[in-house]
């Protein structure tokens, strides 16, 4: 299998072991070992290409340097895209272990994408290798598969007479108001309720970054978007033809009156970890907070007055003087309001981190709740979400939407501070958890909860006890290979050996292969 660590395998399990106490030290470790590693390679390669042909004539250009094939047992890790590559490689080899670049091998122990395609799932072994993202999370990260399982968690609510130790918000408690604009009924109750003077936010189903938004305040651009959509429902694309069919909408009512931060609209970027889905596990963890640039504004029409996230700042003129103002921590946060609306407002001491953050856990809860039986579940998958939050100026927490594969750029001092750690203390909750899982042993209570919190687990019982088959045989395996190692080592090696079958051998080659993974 290759998954064997360059190290010895007790050194490895002692790097790999949940309570290691040198975890928070390694960071400025690995972040040295990255200087070297292959992530900088890329950059290397992307900044020459952007930059040949404009060398002086006289100077020959060195040849393109390749990545070399990692030469040794592994374990691999493997990498694609930018957002957030460097800190993953930084962990992973500051463990020793070593990048592969082709994501067609089967060898891998860890794959990281940021962006999915059928290829990144298609040689996964459940049980055997860890792999970043769900492949069907679009019904927690797209606007409009969110907004069905929540309706439906609500339907389902209504009909239960059963009691539920989950205290349920309703929808309209923590939601916009959102109508689904691919579907005409819908469409057109949302055409019959829209009135003069109401903003309406419109949104692309998949989109992020403030792409494809715009805002709906006055008749004509209603009438526009009707007219857009009848057109496009009254001539679809063809199949043949290679324009694209228009994405999928939806119409939230636009939160006009945000609390603000020194006149500026701000949003709340949190982090949902689901750190296995075999069952499911799930923390939570604080983020930061995002301002505009510019002051609040509800009548202008420049959208970086109402987005805030920085793919929208950049757009402002002002963005490089003021970047690092766009971004507090949420203990700049929690001073900032005990100062100015503790007493006026009639605020309880740090509210950010007592009413807040409860509410934020709880709509975030209910999400999962909504959506869980929905996602896909094989032991390896695991997800980082970051979840967008709004506070109106009456403290009322509405939940703006989910993201896949959260920006995890450092490009401020804030970000610096958050995210490294953010990332590493969920590759670290991803292996603990998985190598618990493959022991049998029990995964809760986890050690070295730093930033992250418990905030769901399906069954406490099956956590550790109650194995499903596969893990059952995953643990024999493992215990098979370790008898094999016993008998070669003892003095009757020689007896025992022969009475273990060729089918036998090939079990215990796995079960060591995976007991050496960690």
């Amino acid at each position: 299998m290759g998954f064997v660590p360059a190290k010895g395998k007790e050194s490895t399990k002692s790097m790999m072991s949940e309570g290691n106490q040198q975890e928070a030290g390694s960071f400025s470790a690995a972040r040295a070992a990255s200087t070297t590693s292959e992530v900088e390679l890329d950059r290397a390669k992307s900044n020459k290409s952007r930059t040949q042909g404009k060398a002086s004539p006289q100077k020959q250009q060195p040849e393109e340097e390749t990545p070399k094939v990692p030469v040794g047992p592994g374990p691999y890790f493997y990498l694609s895209g930018s957002n957030g590559a460097e800190l993953v490689s930084s962990y992973c080899q500051g463990r020793g272990w070593q990048r592969i670049y082709d994501n067609r091998r089967e060898d891998y122990a860890l794959k990281w994408c940021e962006i999915k395609n059928p290829e990144t799932y298609l040689h996964f072994k459940e049980g055997e290798q860890l792999l970043y993202q769900i492949p069907n999370n679009r019904v927690l990260t797209t606007k409009i598969e969110l907004l069905c399982c929540l309706r439906e968690q609500e339907r389902r609510m209504k009909k239960s007479r059963r009691s539920s130790k989950f205290k349920f918000l309703k929808m309209e408690e923590f939601f916009p108001e959102s109508f689904r604009l691919d579907i005409e009924e819908e469409r057109n109750n949302f055409l019959k309720l829209c009135r003069e003077k109401e903003i309406w936010i419109c949104k692309p189903s998949c989109s992020n970054q403030g792409k494809g938004i715009f805002l709906l305040r006055s008749p004509a651009a209603l009438n526009s978007l009707q007219a857009k959509l009848h057109s496009t429902e009254k001539h679809p694309p063809k199949r043949k033809l290679l324009c694209k069919a228009p994405p999928a909408r939806i119409v939230q009512r636009y939160l006009g009156s945000p609390l603000l931060l020194e006149g500026k609209k701000f949003d709340v970027h949190s982090y949902l970890l689901i750190a296995c889905t075999a069952p499911f596990l799930v923390f939570f963890a604080q983020g930061y907070a995002r301002l505009t640039c510019g002051h609040y504004d509800l009548v202008s029409d420049d959208l970086t007055v109402h987005l805030t996230n920085q793919c929208m700042q950049k757009k402002h003129p002002l963005y490089r003087q003021l970047k690092e103002e766009t971004v507090w921590r949420m203990e700049h946060l929690d001073s900032y309001l005990n100062e100015k609306f503790r007493e006026t407002s009639g605020l309880p001491a740090d509210w950010v981190f007592t009413v807040f953050t409860e509410r934020m856990k709880q709509i975030m809860l209910q999400c999962i709740l909504a959506a869980q039986h929905k996602l896909a579940r094989r032991l390896g998958y695991f997800d980082l979400l970051g979840c967008d939050f709004l506070v109106d100026e009456n403290f009322k927490v509405w939940l703006l939407e989910m993201n896949a594969n959260p920006a995890l750029h450092t490009n401020c001092k804030v970000l610096r501070h958050i995210i490294p750690a953010v990332v590493y203390e969920c590759l670290g909750k991803f292996l603990g958890v998985f190598q618990k899982r493959l022991r049998g042993h029990k995964v809760l209570p986890l050690e070295t909860l730093r930033h992250f919190v418990l905030l769901y687990h399906k069954d406490a019982g099956a956590l550790g006890q109650k194995s499903s088959s596969k893990l059952r045989v995953l643990h024999t395996l493992v215990a098979s290979s370790q008898a094999v190692r016993h008998a070669r080592g003892s003095a009757d090696g020689r007896v025992a050996l022969p009475l273990l079958t060729l089918q036998c051998r090939e079990k215990a080659r796995l079960g060591q292969a995976l007991s050496n993974l960690f």
